[in-house]
């Protein structure tokens, strides 16, 4: 496996119980959910279903789909304006907060249809971001030339990640060095490749598991110890499966990566614009080529078990302005 990553009760509302669990030690985000449900399970159901809003005042505001996330975590934010906007700056814990627009439903009268300028984006939280509180700053331009500012708050709580115990071949935990070298370039190559945000989004509708009927991939963010050695956290989902199997891009993208790399193998990271990309490694063999274009459900490559492994499976990874997240969270969410 791959090692780089009407009762007239009172009830106490959400953001309280939020503000108490804000103590010296963190709580779980799953602990947090199940104080909340004890204490108001009506407002948590409706606050699942809806925004929260924060106002920036001139008919925008700046919503969140939850006040918290835990480490490895994806939030969706959302711009809505009665005018169009220019000049947008947004900014998530010293990242830029890229924005796309999204469109209006296709299925409904335009007489009926509220009309607004909605933006929407994708904050991803590391799965190594210290556990605290963080600001969303957002700022834009009025056709008037007036300008509109506002902010919000996302707690980040600790996540909840076990700790394995794996036996590699011994050249993958004490490397020569001459590997040693070959990898840290291929680290700092990636770490470049990550930091650089395509301006286009290229995906096109929701992400989709890149081998068809997969299940069985729940070590996202486990903190390995290998040969006895600690290791690093673990930034992917693993997917085991038969050498052979076909290999699907979870989304539209670009092939900005297809080669060998010490510790992924045989690897393709696609490029779906935004500063999102999908990461696949230890395939047997890869099907694309760097710059290539390809559509979600395009083939890949083939299960394998190259680089640092302990048997042939899919390394899948996701990264979101520069945040590990775990991959799973993306499928099924709707990304209009």
């Amino acid at each position: 496996m791959f090692s780089e990553r009407g009762t007239g009760a009172t009830h106490i509302g959400l953001p309280a119980i939020l503000k108490m669990t804000r103590l010296n030690s963190y709580l779980p985000a799953t602990i947090i959910l199940a104080l909340a449900v004890a204490a108001c399970p009506g407002l948590v159901a409706a606050q699942a279903k809806t925004w929260i809003s924060h106002a920036c005042g001139n008919g925008v505001s700046l919503r969140l789909r939850s006040p918290a996330a835990s480490q490895g975590g994806l939030l969706e934010a959302e711009v809505r304006s009665a005018a169009p906007l220019t000049a947008m700056d947004a900014k998530w814990a010293d990242h830029v907060l890229p924005f796309w627009p999204a469109a209006q439903p296709a299925n409904v009268p335009r007489a009926n249809v509220q009309r607004a300028n909605v933006q929407r984006a994708l904050l991803g939280i590391d799965l190594e971001r210290k556990p605290g509180d963080y600001e969303i700053s957002f700022a834009a331009q009025l056709p008037g030339g007036e300008q509109v500012n506002c902010n919000a708050q996302v707690l980040v709580t600790a996540g909840k990640f076990a700790i394995e115990n794996l036996k590699v071949a011994p050249e993958f935990v004490e490397p020569n060095p001459k590997d040693i070298e070959r990898a840290d370039k291929e680290r700092q190559r990636l770490r470049e490749l990550f930091a650089t945000a395509t301006p286009e989004r290229l995906w096109r509708g929701n992400f989709r598991l890149p081998l068809p009927g997969a299940r069985n991939a729940r070590n996202f963010g486990r903190r390995r110890v290998l040969n006895g050695q600690p290791g690093s956290p673990h930034t992917g989902v693993d997917f085991p499966a038969p050498a052979g199997t076909l290999i699907h891009a979870a989304q539209r993208g670009r092939v900005v990566l297809a080669e060998n790399l010490f510790f992924s193998g045989n690897t393709v990271i696609l490029d779906h614009g935004l500063g999102v990309y999908t990461f696949y490694g230890h395939m047997i063999s890869m099907s694309v080529k760097v710059g290539d274009v390809v559509n979600a459900g395009a083939i890949l490559g083939h299960v394998g078990a190259t680089g640092r492994v302990t048997g042939p499976h899919l390394h899948w990874g996701f990264t979101v302005n520069q945040a590990r997240v775990n991959p799973l969270q993306i499928v099924g969410l709707p990304t209009p």
